[in-house]
């Protein structure tokens, strides 16, 4: 176990080199998704998205995008992936704001893309509504699934374009998926191993450019995924910080920022950084996750 927490730690060294500073942090949560200016002493707000804003979503969907758990940038950057517990998901035009895409997923929480032109989205637990599920959607066609599997407390989906797997976390297991029957009009996706949290509810699940490793999340510590040799390994910086809602780091600069909830509160008002360490505060905001 040590050489292999050396491993990862040279891993992970490797991506998280100390390199400048990128100026911009894509944030969201109870309040909305927005992008702030870091590169100053304060941060500073440059781009605020509401959903009531745009016209080209319908009225259903206006609650559905209330709130937004997940803002992953995709296609270089030039569009971003959004996720609402409120009931729903879409694809944005980063700057503009135009939605390309939009879906009904109850309880969503993270989403990425797939090839030709689909995307996945993990949508977690509720009562009496069909939560619990690992969703398919087609891009071209806004608010109809083309597939959809059991997904336990769906947290965190990422495609992984060498392994050509797509990854999903759970709150007791992280799960591989292959494709099926992708070139045809009626996808699938087939289950092809499944591997136990180290400790309960899996809650962020990112991939560290230039390397093997998976970000993960739990209730209670932060892990790294090796890919390759399919074994889970404390985080180096993070092992023993809990309620981290999201880790990401930044594939050109290495830098990697974390959200941890506030006590007593899903959320939080400040985000932290490490290589090089740094913490802002932003007094009364609500921040959920903080993606590059």
């Amino acid at each position: 176990m040590r050489r292999q927490t050396r491993i990862a730690t040279l891993a992970l060294a490797m991506a998280v080199a100390a390199q400048p500073q990128t100026r911009e942090v894509i944030v969201c949560g109870p309040d909305g998704l927005s992008t702030l200016d870091i590169g100053g002493n304060q941060p500073k707000r440059t781009w605020v998205w509401k959903a009531v804003e745009h016209p080209e979503l319908p009225e259903q969907m206006l609650p559905k995008l209330r709130t937004v758990d997940e803002c992953k940038p995709v296609e270089g950057g030039s569009r971003i992936l959004i996720t609402s517990s409120s009931g729903g998901v879409a694809l944005l035009e980063r700057g503009t704001g135009k939605v390309l895409f939009y879906g009904s997923a109850v309880n969503a929480h993270s989403a990425d893309i797939l090839p030709r032109g689909r995307i996945a989205v993990a949508a977690s637990h509720t009562e009496n509504k069909p939560g619990d599920r690992l969703i398919v959607f087609d891009i071209a066609k806004s608010d109809a699934e083309v597939y959809h599997t059991d997904l336990e407390a769906g947290h965190g989906v990422v495609w992984d374009e060498q392994r050509q797997v797509l990854w999903a976390l759970s709150h007791p297991q992280l799960l591989a998926y292959k494709l099926l029957n992708w070139n045809s009009g009626s996808p699938s996706l087939s289950k092809i191993a499944a591997y136990a949290l180290p400790d309960a509810l899996g809650h962020d699940l990112s991939a560290i450019p230039r390397s093997s490793m998976l970000s993960v999340t739990t209730g209670k510590r932060v892990w790294l995924f090796d890919r390759e040799r399919r074994t889970f390994l404390p985080h180096p910086q993070l092992a023993n910080e809990a309620d981290v809602k999201s880790a990401t780091v930044n594939a050109a600069t290495g830098q990697l920022v974390y959200t941890q909830a506030n006590q007593g509160s899903t959320s939080t008002d400040t985000l932290r950084f490490l290589a090089p360490p740094r913490v802002i505060q932003i007094l009364g905001a609500r921040i959920y996750k903080a993606r590059w």
